[in-house]
């Protein structure tokens, strides 16, 4: 049985948050390696004439979900369901409640969510479901709720509703993260510093083909005036933000601008038997030289880190350095499955410097090259070279790393 957290957050509005810690996942979306585990959650407001759900939770927590929402209200009192963001993280509990429900509650969602409901868990559920339009303020009970549409957060079906009257936020995706934080919100500085990097790796796995797109819709909110009056921000993953409501979708918009940390460069390197690592022992010593600090993730016969949290890395780098063995005429595996995932998750404006080994023939060196061209990353330098580094090669890397720092000066 999974820990689900039910509690309440505020006295008018009556709200609770119901969480559900899912530390049994190993992969977040059968791809991205989360030992950090993650939270579902969903939330319910009890008003005049009316009690609202807003999201709910995944299939296998269904009977941990529903338990927990008994001990507030009996299903039946639902009278709306506000359906964010369909992914069935936040639905999958959807076709028991409506069960238990009678089918008396109203969906609200998007054209789309209506849609992507319908292929999930059949007709039966949309029934009773009413499309917003973008903007649309509705009135429930005795408060007022706005939706506003943020496409590509990182689904076609995303929006986020404000609670008018009470200037809440609740986000689902946006402005969640991994992990299952010690509380529930951020009042506690040492946990919010904890799990921000949770949050950056989220942010790059599941939003980050679609980057661009986080700028642009929190400019939008931020356009509407309810990013900066809002009183709590409050996602379907992680904390909620009601210290300091703001912070996470600034920081959001950091991660998804590739703000950089002065000095931080990204070194990812395979190395089967020694030869690139050799050379990037000689990368390193020049980085810190030059008073950069390295963040290593190698790929050895005894190292093998998770590529999610490489991802996470990307973002905040002032620049990245790739290390690479020719491996069967291609870029060792590896090496290539990192490259194409930052390619399409973490494709930013940022400098590479590419490092590489052959035995009979260069060729990682080449491909590394021709995929850079087709990115936003600016090649800086290809340096690569056969066998074990001569005294040649350990001075054309030196200087591979100089150019690189120019590049950033």
């Amino acid at each position: 049985m999974a820990k689900v957290w039910v509690e309440k957050l505020f006295d008018d509005p009556e709200l609770y948050i119901l969480r559900v810690d899912d530390n049994r996942i190993g992969y977040f979306e059968a791809t991205w390696d989360i030992p950090e585990g993650i939270t579902y959650n969903a939330y319910l407001m009890k008003l005049k004439d009316a009690v609202v759900l807003f999201d709910l939770s995944k299939r296998e927590y269904t009977e941990d979900f529903m338990e927990a929402l008994r001990k507030l209200v009996d299903p039946e009192e639902v009278t709306h369901v506000v359906i964010h963001h369909t992914e069935p993280d936040h639905t999958g509990a959807l076709p028991a409640f409506l069960e238990a429900n009678g089918y008396r509650a109203q969906l609200i969602g998007t054209s789309f969510a209506k849609r992507f409901l319908e292929g999930f868990y059949g007709e039966r559920v949309v029934e009773n479901f009413y499309t917003i339009k973008d903007g649309e303020e509705i009135r429930i009970g005795d408060r007022t709720f706005r939706f506003v549409t943020v496409p590509w957060l990182h689904w076609p079906d995303t929006m986020i509703t404000y609670a008018v009257e009470d200037k809440l936020i609740f986000s689902c995706d946006a402005g969640g993260g991994y992990g299952i934080p010690e509380t529930i919100d951020d009042g506690d500085e040492e946990v919010v510093k904890k799990y921000l990097p949770h949050v950056t790796k989220y942010i790059v796995t599941v939003i980050g083909h679609y980057h661009k797109y986080i700028v642009q819709n929190i400019k939008k909110l931020k356009n509407l005036g309810i990013v900066e009056e809002a009183k709590a921000i409050l996602p379907g993953h992680g904390l909620i933000w009601r210290r300091n409501p703001r912070r996470i979708f600034e920081f959001y918009e950091a991660v998804g601008a590739g703000s950089a940390t002065k000095g931080k460069v990204l070194v990812i390197y395979d190395s089967m038997y020694g030869f690139v690592e050799k050379r990037m022992r000689i990368v390193l010593e020049e980085l810190e030289k030059q008073g950069f600090t390295p963040v290593v993730y190698r790929f050895t016969d005894r190292d093998a880190p998770a590529v999610s949290d490489i991802l996470g890395e990307v973002p905040d780098s002032e620049a990245l350095v790739i290390g690479a063995s020719t491996y069967e005429a291609d870029i060792h595996p590896r090496v290539r499955y990192t490259l194409y995932e930052i390619l399409d998750k973490a494709n930013y404006e940022k400098p590479v410097l590419v490092v590489g080994a052959f035995g009979w023939g260069g060729v990682a060196g080449k491909k590394i090259e021709t995929l850079i061209s087709r990115s936003k990353f600016d090649l800086v330098e290809v340096v690569e070279s056969r066998g074990m580094p001569r005294p040649e090669d350990e001075e054309k890397l030196r200087e591979g790393v100089k150019k690189l720092v120019r590049w950033l000066s």
